[in-house]
């Protein structure tokens, strides 16, 4: 997979400044981020969630996000619509910091990718 290099910190503040636009109030973190890519990604739109749900739907994100570099693979989806991945290789091993930025930078590039902006 070729990678793309990102201006992350002032990517990463447009990007939050985009979505500020579309959802009424700037995402506080990059969780909050994630959550919104796994509301999309699972499809059922805009709803209440329970907390477990809300975790379930930023490993929504994370997969699908990271799905693009092979470490993860969608294996199929459940009788209410909620998909589930299989991890193909395990992911490397970064400090805190820098196991964010790399989050933040594949989702820059699902932004990208899927045309959103």
């Amino acid at each position: 997979m070729e990678e793309k290099t990102h201006n992350i910190s002032k990517e990463w503040d447009v990007l939050l400044e985009n979505l500020s636009q579309v959802i009424g109030k700037k995402p506080a973190d990059l969780n909050a981020v994630l959550f919104l890519i796994g509301v999309r990604e699972l499809g059922h739109g805009p709803k209440t969630y329970t907390k477990e749900q809300k975790q379930d739907l930023m490993h929504i994100a994370i997969c699908r996000i990271l799905s693009k570099t092979g470490i993860y693979e969608l294996e199929g989806h459940d009788q209410d619509g909620w998909p589930h991945w299989k991890m193909l290789k395990k992911l490397p091993h970064l400090d805190i910091l820098s196991q964010e930025d790399l989050l933040k930078s594949y989702v820059l590039d699902y932004f990208e990718d899927e045309e959103i902006f």
